[in-house]
């Protein structure tokens, strides 16, 4: 639901409704196996935040992270094509098969009352050159179709400018990335 009003929400609970929500792509299919979620989570009050914006968030960025962990079995290596960084692919199936994939949400109160949610993959991470550009509006790095490139540039939106906090994304290429949103408890001027 589309809420414009501001209330207490259990963010534990819209983390966990929203990889309910995508089950299906984390259960084991015929040709890949289950992704771990290992869970994390600390002692959270309520927030008073704009509920199902935060939980459209928690989607854009676990839906990432599904990706690149769907995408973990091929392993990229990045090259210039037509001088743009570009990810050509080689399938690694030795490595690949025996790599276990986890998704990683862990959350704390900070001394300052500030909410920290991090999600974490383990999957193909991103080069230095990507991530200075993921949270521009209509950049992608998935193939044509797959993605409009609008995901976590609106993510960024709903952080940053209505609940006054802050988005940002550590990545190492061959290594996975983390997410970490902050969010004050007390939302003053929302």
């Amino acid at each position: 639901l589309d809420e414009s009003e501001t209330k207490p929400v259990d963010v534990h609970e819209g983390i966990d409704n929203t990889l309910m929500i995508l089950q299906h792509r984390i259960k084991e299919k015929s040709n890949s196996p289950e992704i771990e979620v290992i869970k994390e989570y600390g002692e959270l009050p309520k927030i008073i935040c704009y509920a199902g914006q935060l939980n459209q968030v928690f989607m854009n960025i676990l839906s990432n992270a599904i990706d690149a962990l769907e995408e973990s079995f091929v392993i990229g290596h990045p090259s210039l094509i037509n001088g743009k960084e570009q990810i050509t692919k080689d399938i690694d199936t030795s490595a690949a098969s025996h790599r276990v994939r986890k998704i990683h949400i862990s959350t704390e109160l900070t001394d300052s009352n500030t909410a920290i949610i991090r999600i974490a993959d383990n999957g193909s991470g991103m080069t230095k050159a990507i991530q200075q550009k993921i949270f521009d509006p209509f950049f992608t790095t998935k193939s044509v179709g797959s993605g409009t490139g609008l995901g976590l540039s609106i993510s960024y939106q709903i952080i940053v400018d209505k609940h006054k906090g802050s988005l940002t994304c550590d990545s190492t290429l061959g290594e996975g990335t983390e997410f970490v949103i902050e969010i004050p408890m007390q939302q003053s001027d929302i």
